[in-house]
């Protein structure tokens, strides 16, 4: 397991020591701290990143923070086994992303306080934990903060894309859509580009980017025309002129049209992300009374069209694994069962076939994937034989984008219940995606009534990335 400060500086003084500036001489003290800090020196701005919520948190206690020394009620059923990083192991049922670990690393000390899914998921994917008391939302609630693909695409509106940022397959929701999926307070013009899915015809419908019967290019553009000079002629709002120009561009781009027919992947390759099961009437979800997962059978294939729009050219894609709380990572009941059977098994397929194409189309380096959950799951196990909400100390996941792959980075007490050392909170995650697009966190953004408000409140985690 990398520990990634000492390795660097040990080496970095064992090297100046061999030179003799390991006396009492001050200049070469500095210039040996300096050469040590230097090892830390930025890696280059990625071009996109993949984020993929794994909704109803799974439990980190038996995915990547095993505690096979812990008591039993504590510990469950799953085995550690070894990884491509000697010294780290994750879950038994993770056997192919083990042998992937060497491209990722491992943050086992993310915690925040909201116990609740519609809180915690508003935390987890805007950095912000949602205004007044940590609850469930019954009724629309308009979002605040932008989601980070929102946030991403605002700071480069001025080098606009085809499509700055895209979700799939689904908006997620307990009741109502969880507010934390768009632009929020920037507009509903960042939102992102929601691709819906047929799990029946096992394909990815684009009747938005399809012209109707009876239009060609050449009537579009000359539409285009008109409405263009009928909004100089009425001075429309600053705002349409953006969402009609997206409009059109979606319309003319062929690249993402392409991206959204996975029907032209090889069968090996969709066969590699894996299609799953049709979902069950009943389960052993939330007591067994729900269906297993809405378009389970498309969970592989997700992550194979979140490659395929990033080869498009698109910045940011939010992969939605459920859709609908109950039929999730929830696993009150049951919980190693659920992971065992139901969970674990597609993640660990898809996942690891993502980053494996990714890395042999060379573009792992420039995509970092981000592998996140609302929260993890209470460290013993309750009297259903489940672990229940627990924001106190869950862990994530980062592969390529720069990464030092193989590290680790903080660490959770013996019963995985607090961070241990160097706790992390969901803002200094947004900073870090930020930053790895070259954003400093700092910046100020501006709502609609132009109040300025900070990109984001937390540190990026520097050290992960060499």
């Amino acid at each position: 397991m990398t520990d990634l400060v000492s390795n660097v500086t040990r080496r970095g003084l064992l090297q100046f020591g061999a030179k003799g500036y390991l006396g009492l001489n001050l200049g070469g003290l500095w210039t040996a701290q300096a050469a040590a800090l230097g090892a830390f020196s930025e890696a280059k701005p990625i071009k996109a990143c993949i984020l993929i919520f794994y909704y109803g948190g799974p439990s980190h206690i038996d995915t990547v923070d095993l505690k096979p020394n812990a008591p039993a009620e504590v510990r469950g059923e799953f085995q550690p086994i070894s990884t491509s990083v000697p010294g780290l192991s994750i879950c038994e049922h993770l056997p192919k992303l083990s042998q992937w670990m060497h491209k990722g690393a491992v943050i086992r000390s993310v915690h925040h306080s909201a116990t609740l899914h519609d809180s915690a998921s508003i935390h987890a994917l805007t950095g912000r934990p949602l205004d007044g008391a940590d609850r469930e939302l019954f009724a629309p609630l308009p979002q605040f903060y932008p989601s980070f693909g929102s946030a991403v695409a605002y700071m480069n509106r001025h080098h606009p894309v085809d499509v700055p940022f895209a979700s799939l397959p689904y908006a997620f929701h307990n009741v109502v859509p969880t507010p934390c999926q768009g632009g929020g307070i920037l507009g509903s013009a960042y939102d992102p580009l929601r691709i819906d899915v047929d799990p029946v015809k096992r394909v990815y419908p684009a009747e938005s980017l399809t012209l109707a019967d009876g239009l060609d290019r050449t009537r579009i553009h000359k539409r285009r025309g008109l409405l263009q000079s009928a909004e100089e002629s009425i001075h429309s709002s600053k705002s349409q002129p953006n969402l009609y120009d997206r409009a059109y561009q979606l319309l003319d781009s062929e690249p993402i049209r392409r991206a959204l027919d996975i029907s032209k992947e090889p069968t090996s390759v969709r066969e590699r992300y894996g299609f799953g099961s049709d979902p069950a009437a009943k389960g052993e979800v939330n007591g067994g009374g729900g269906e297993m997962g809405v378009a389970r059978q498309m969970r592989g294939q997700n992550l194979l069209l979140a490659r395929r729009l990033v080869e498009a050219g698109v910045p940011f894609v939010n992969v939605y694994d459920f859709k609908q709380q109950g039929q999730n990572w929830d696993a009150h009941n049951n919980c190693a069962s659920q992971h065992k059977n139901y969970l674990l098994p597609q993640a660990d397929q898809s996942l690891s076939a993502l980053i494996e194409d990714l890395d042999q189309r060379r573009l792992l380096d420039s995509t970092l994937v981000m592998v996140t959950g609302e929260f993890g799951r209470t460290p013993r196990i309750n009297v259903t034989a489940g672990r229940d909400h627990w924001p106190n100390c869950y862990s994530v996941m980062l592969f390529g984008g720069g990464v030092h792959g193989g590290a680790t980075y903080g660490s959770s007490d013996k019963i995985g219940a607090f961070p241990a050392t160097d706790p992390v909170t969901p803002g200094d995650l947004a900073a870090t995606i930020y930053w790895r697009f070259g954003l400093d966190p700092a910046t100020e953004i501006f709502d609609q009534t132009n109040r300025p408000h900070r990109l984001a409140l937390g540190e990026p985690l520097r050290k992960l990335f060499a």
